[in-house]
């Protein structure tokens, strides 16, 4: 007879999984185990159970299909809540293999007991303890096609002496692969019928194209076309619509374009397809809205809709273009084109190399890792300022990927996720930008990609501070505090660990930096000291907004603290991106 982790590896062989993200401990000891003895499954050792997480839920999002990471029982769970609740909000599958404290000890404040399914039900679509062997491979076939079915976390609660129990091997539960079924799902014909008027009714028409679109690229183009509507995207949005499109006009929100934003306010019918686009002062406030989601409960909880269609974008617009007509108006979307245009050079204006200037622009970084990476290369981007140059200047092609903690906006997520994309592609490229704040919080994890022998290539964008959070403090009047980072030579740290290594101060000497970099077989750290006074500026200025960069620069001085309004000012001198 097999012991429960015997099975629970068999049965996630069947599902096409490999491997687990982890760090072992005495209540995994089970588990871990039978990895070693299984062979032809692979345990992937990180340096924090949080790396884990985010390994799995970059692991997911590459593949399309689930990944598994492993924490042991207590502090081992807690490490992996913030990267589950990343892969929970990023709507990837995920299967975390929780262990826990004996099964017998449990609620009599035991070493090390807490409730993991108090701490992982906000994270998870399924989070269930298995309190008898004999119950493990049901309650793992469960998890896993929940998992697969809702695109999100399930937690499998084990108590560590359980995975060493035997069980029946002519148990059914786990013996069949467990794999997603395909949904076919569109609005009814009256839902189809009143889209279809408000669009032929509509003169100005603008779609705002979310993750939802993954897989209906090139309808949405025909649509666009149809409805000479501009194609503004949110940021999930951009691996999926950005390229081979001629009705794009960028993003909105934060870190969009102004023509993106325009696009958007300036349509009397705006089309949201597979989006949930948070922030509410980017919509527009006469416009009608359609919004087409496959989760109904995201139906006109950012803005007030006057359509709400449920289904996939892809089966949605199959059964809605029969019934729409060709629009010969295009006023909207050449004057959109025109501003998309203007905005777009301005933008690349930034990113030149400017060699006489010194700290260098991070918009010249981004642009110059763009050039140099593969055509089918994985980025993987730190929340903060890296994730707004990253959407301004990494271009995407159908290709290559794009991933970050987009949605639960967690600082550290680059060098973790690049850790699971390299592991679940070791041909690929992957390039992670990584703040330099986000790279020090799970620094460690440098020695996962020596150890485990993954070639990530590391572009830090150093201003030692806490760059975006800066941003923020200007924008509402407060005078730059506890920010500041005391940094290493990051580059040296990288040759002591036995990486490629290099500190680039000049905008000179980047580009040889890089292509050193992308061409060395095995990991890199690219160090670039870059302008810590950049603005990143949004779309749109609100007057509070304005009203708050006056109170800092009158603040600022009032501190005695000029010469940072000074460096502000002569960094941002040339830049109008606004109109």
């Amino acid at each position: 007879m097999a012991t429960v982790a015997d099975h629970l590896i068999a049965a996630l062989k069947r599902s096409g999984v490999h491997r687990v993200y982890g760090i072992p401990g005495d209540s995994l000891n089970g588990f871990t185990d039978a990895i070693r003895r299984a062979g032809d499954f692979t345990w992937e050792q990180v340096r924090h159970e949080e790396t884990a997480a985010f390994a799995a839920a970059a692991d997911a999002a590459l593949c399309g299909g689930l990944a598994v990471c492993a924490g042991s029982c207590g502090p081992g769970n807690l490490h992996l809540i913030n990267g589950l609740f990343d892969a929970q909000r990023s709507r990837v599958p995920v299967l975390a293999i929780a262990a826990h404290i004996p099964l017998a000890e449990i609620g009599s404040d035991y070493f090390q007991e807490t409730h993991p399914q108090n701490l992982f039900r906000e994270c998870s679509v399924y989070c269930e303890l298995v309190s008898a062997p004999e119950q493990a491979p049901r309650i793992l076939e469960m998890a896993m096609r929940t998992a697969v079915e809702e695109d999100g976390v399930a937690v499998v609660v084990v108590p560590g002496e359980i995975f060493s129990h035997r069980v029946d091997d002519d148990t059914a539960w786990g013996s069949r692969p467990v794999l997603p079924a395909r949904l076919v799902c569109h609005p009814d014909e009256r839902g189809l019928a009143a889209a279809a008027g408000m669009l032929n009714a509509a003169t100005s028409v603008t779609i705002l194209a979310g993750a939802g679109v993954a897989g209906a690229h090139d309808q949405v183009i025909e649509l666009a076309h149809t409805l000479a509507a501009p194609i503004v995207h949110a940021l999930r949005g951009k691996e999926y619509i950005e390229y081979d499109n001629p009705y794009d006009v960028g993003m909105t929100g934060l870190l969009g374009f102004a023509s993106g934003y325009k696009a958007i306010r300036e349509a009397d019918v705006l089309l949201m397809l597979g989006t949930d686009f948070p922030y509410q002062q980017f919509y527009p406030e006469r416009a009608q809205i359609i919004q087409v989601d496959i989760r109904g409960r995201n139906l006109g909880r950012r803005a007030p809709i006057d359509l709400g269609l449920v289904g996939t974008v892809t089966d949605t617009l199959a059964a809605l273009r029969p019934l729409l007509a060709i629009k010969d108006g295009r006023t909207h979307l050449e004057k959109s084109l025109r501003h998309y245009d203007k905005t777009r050079r301005r933008l690349d204006s930034l990113a030149s190399n400017d060699r006489d200037r010194t700290p260098i622009r991070p918009e010249y970084v981004a642009a110059v890792a763009n050039r140099l990476a593969d055509d089918d290369a994985v980025f993987t981007v730190d929340v903060g300022s890296p994730v707004v140059w990253a959407a301004r200047y990494v271009t995407m092609n159908g290709r290559r990927r794009m991933i970050g903690s987009f949605n639960h906006g967690t600082m550290a997520c680059a060098l973790p996720h690049a850790i699971g994309a390299q592991t679940a592609d070791r041909e690929r490229q992957v390039v992670a930008l990584a703040g330099d704040g986000g790279l020090a919080m799970l620094f460690g994890e440098l020695l996962t990609l020596t150890q485990n022998g993954l070639p990530v290539k590391v572009i830090v964008f150093n201003n030692s501070s806490l760059n975006f959070v800066e941003l923020e403090m200007k924008a509402a009047g407060i005078v730059n505090f506890g920010t500041e980072l005391q940094n290493p030579d990051f580059g040296a740290v990288a040759r002591a660990l036995g990486m490629f290594g290099r500190r680039v101060e000049q905008p000179g000497d980047l580009e040889a930096a890089l292509a050193e970099a992308f061409d060395y077989d095995g990991p890199a750290v690219v160090d670039v000291v870059t302008a810590r006074q950049e603005l990143s500026i949004p779309p749109a200025i609100t007057a509070e907004q304005a009203k708050g960069f006056s109170l800092y620069a009158i603040r600022t001085i009032l501190a005695g603290r000029a010469d940072e309004l000074l460096d502000l000012v002569s960094t941002n001198v040339a830049r109008r991106i606004l109109d």
